[in-house]
């Protein structure tokens, strides 16, 4: 395994970057690399911009994965996501950007990532991505498509 650098977030005052594209996420060595389990990160306040008309968008991301020998440190993936509160993507593009950063950061057995969005003109969007095989004794809790609520 690479040598794993010391975290760059964790610990320390953290400047937002603007941009997903150019930021690096943390990663630590998977406490227990011989064990099969899941991890989820839930982001129920994430926030975009249309590309189109540069309003807001809301929506609520879920993203569970099986870790091999890295796991992404949480305080990084904060960090990341706040990146798209000035990012110009539609939906599908914001939810699979964040899978291939994951995946190219720490390369799960398995992944998937979900967006769930506010009402837009009266429709939600949900987009789903997922890759790789779940391991079959590992408990991945089901996608339970958040309640839309009018304002």
């Amino acid at each position: 395994m690479k040598n794993i650098k010391k975290p760059r977030y964790l610990g320390s005052n953290s400047k937002i970057r603007n941009s997903p594209d150019s930021f690096v996420l943390d990663n630590v060595k998977n406490p227990h690399p011989n064990d099969d389990y899941s991890i989820r990160f839930t982001a129920p306040e994430f926030t975009s911009i249309c590309p189109i008309t540069s309003q807001p968008d809301f929506g609520n991301i879920i993203v569970d994965y099986i870790p091999r020998k890295l796991i992404i440190e949480s305080k990084s993936f904060k960090l990341y996501l706040f990146t798209f509160r000035n990012y110009g993507g539609f939906h599908e593009d914001c939810t699979i950007k964040i899978a291939k950063k994951i995946i190219n950061s720490v390369k799960p057995k398995w992944i998937r990532v979900a967006s769930f969005w506010n009402p837009r003109g009266g429709i939600p969007i949900d987009v789903i991505f997922q890759t790789g095989t779940k391991t079959k004794n590992v408990y991945i809790n089901e996608l339970n498509i958040p309640q839309y609520r009018s304002r």
